[in-house]
């Protein structure tokens, strides 16, 4: 049987203070090849102080090798990769 939802309910669930904030912290490759971005929000909420976050914003960006921009180059399929940074968390 569910409990019904009273204030006091609602009120527990709000009780832990949080603070939003910006900045940026790369997100690490998980084991499976996909951006931990979990672990970026908590890196990016320990510097400023706080215990953990979760990501709220994210940016991308290619990274290449120099090699890509000398004139003539042939860009191959391993030259450049894409970054994954979190730029704003919610920290608690």
């Amino acid at each position: 049987m569910r409990r019904p939802r009273t204030r006091a309910n609602s009120l527990t669930r709000l009780a832990k203070p949080s603070s939003m904030v910006t900045g940026r912290i790369g997100c690490p490759v998980a084991g499976n090849g996909a951006p931990d971005c979990k672990a970026g929000a908590d890196k990016l909420c320990q510097a400023k102080g706080f215990r953990e976050g979760k990501s709220l914003d994210t940016d991308a960006a290619e990274k290449c090798s120099a090699k890509v921009y000398l004139p003539g180059y042939k860009r191959g399929p391993g030259d450049c990769r894409i970054e994954n940074y979190v730029t704003r968390a919610l920290c608690q």
